[in-house]
């Protein structure tokens, strides 16, 4: 690969990184877009790099939330049984069929995390309580108020469900999938929002290094791609983490809704074309 090809991924990657940082999201659902819309890769080859993307970034977030015992570690080790079958399940399904298909399938996907992220999500935690903990239930030091926020997981088979779609839609389009799981560990199992976003992060890397290995058993890893996109969304996401703080939330979400609906309706007309 040229020097010019290569500083065009890195700038874009690094673009993806810190949208995705500012907003909360994974670089993939920009980067893969971006690879195929702007500069005409193939959209099994961009979401296979996106998802050596997600591994790297993953790990070096999850080790954070890890260090101050935000990530609900039995949780998440439960969850991923589901969703890594349903990465490799999502791999096997992104090789084989038409690469239409995946763009329709990650416009409906860009709309959905635009709606998402518009909707007032609230935390849902339970009270403290002396009943004993099952061995999924866990507790948190709250980093803002210092508070011990005790939680029960709830609805455990729907949460094994539900991380199953999202390990299929993580290994067809190249995204972590935290898209899926926060609202779903949120809203469904009752868990903090602090805590199933951390969850979440220590889930993605290995639903996206199962997604990985099948794109890579089938000759669409290309290390020449895959390289500067690691690069820059690391660089990205951390710089995007910094100004997203600085940036009032409410300008992040209409300023994503309107990307969202951009790209969407440009991933559709491109999923026609072929």
């Amino acid at each position: 690969m040229e020097i010019g090809a290569f500083s065009i991924i890195l700038v874009l990657a690094l673009a993806a990184g810190l949208i995705g940082g500012m907003l909360g999201l994974g670089g993939g659902i920009i980067l893969v877009p971006g690879l195929t819309l702007l500069l005409g890769y193939d959209v099994k080859v961009a979401a296979a790099a996106s998802l050596v993307t997600v591994i790297a970034t993953s790990t070096a977030s999850a080790t954070v939330y890890v260090s101050q015992r935000l990530t609900n570690i039995r949780l998440g080790m439960l969850l991923e049984i589901a969703t890594t079958l349903g990465a490799l399940v999502g791999g096997v399904i992104a090789v084989y069929i038409s690469g239409k298909y995946i763009f329709f399938i990650f416009a409906a996907v860009l709309i959905y995390a635009g709606a998402n992220m518009l909707r007032v999500q609230r935390s849902r935690s339970e009270p403290s309580s002396d009943e004993p903990l099952s061995r999924l239930d866990s507790s948190y030091t709250d980093p803002m108020s210092g508070k011990v926020v005790n939680y029960r997981v709830k609805n455990v088979p729907a949460g094994m469900a539900g991380s199953l779609i999202a390990g299929i839609i993580s290994g067809m389009l190249g995204i972590g999938g935290g898209i899926i799981k926060v609202p779903l560990m949120n809203l469904v199992m009752r868990i903090p929002m602090r805590a199933a976003i951390a969850t979440s992060n220590f889930m993605i890397g290995v639903t996206a290094a199962a997604g990985a290995l099948v794109f890579w058993a089938n000759g669409k890893v290309d290390p020449a791609v895959a390289a500067p996109c690691v690069i820059g969304v690391l660089i990205g996401a951390r710089l995007g983490t910094r100004v997203g703080s600085r940036v009032p939330s409410r300008a992040l979400k209409i300023g994503f809704a309107i990307f969202v609906v951009i790209t969407a309706a440009q991933m559709m007309q491109k999923g026609f074309s072929l």
